[in-house]
């Protein structure tokens, strides 16, 4: 009989410790869009055997997920700084190898990713309203080459 595999509780992240080489460094509250996908291409085979037609699926082309990361405004300016140089048509000095990595409540990191020739292609600022007590919240979209989970 095959050993039970050991059951593990789903991670809980507090916050994101994000780094792109000398462009931006810091924590954010929300990070989502890690992953990538195939498309799918389907194939028609036949069995010599049966002469049955089949459907065999195939991986087609890779991409991968935009990654859309939130903060409260503060007086740093290096995600606008960053994005300047895309608008400015920098891409050379623009892209850049990062990580995300996901810290618990007392700040021990629970998981982390490597990302690959990362630009951002979007900045939101804030929308405030004059009546409104909530934080001011910045997003950053940020498009790359490649991500792999490294811890």
């Amino acid at each position: 009989m095959a050993a039970k595999p050991e059951l593990k509780d789903p991670l809980v992240a507090f916050a994101f410790g994000v780094e792109f080489q000398d462009r931006i460094s810091g924590y954010f509250t929300e990070v989502s869009g890690i992953g990538s996908e195939s498309e799918v291409v389907e194939h028609k085979v036949v069995n010599e055997d049966s002469k049955e037609t089949i459907i065999q699926k195939q991986p087609g082309r890779l991409t991968w997920g935009d990654i859309t990361l939130k903060r409260g405004v503060t007086d740093a300016m290096d995600v606008w700084e960053w994005r300047q140089d895309v608008v400015t048509g920098d891409m050379t000095t623009a892209r850049k190898n990062g990580t995300i990595t996901a810290y618990s409540s007392d700040w021990n990191p629970v998981a982390q990713w490597e990302v690959i020739n990362a630009w951002p292609s979007k900045v939101d600022g804030p929308a405030p309203k004059a009546d409104s007590t909530d934080y001011l919240i910045e997003e950053m979209v940020l498009v790359h080459e490649g991500i792999k989970r490294v811890s």
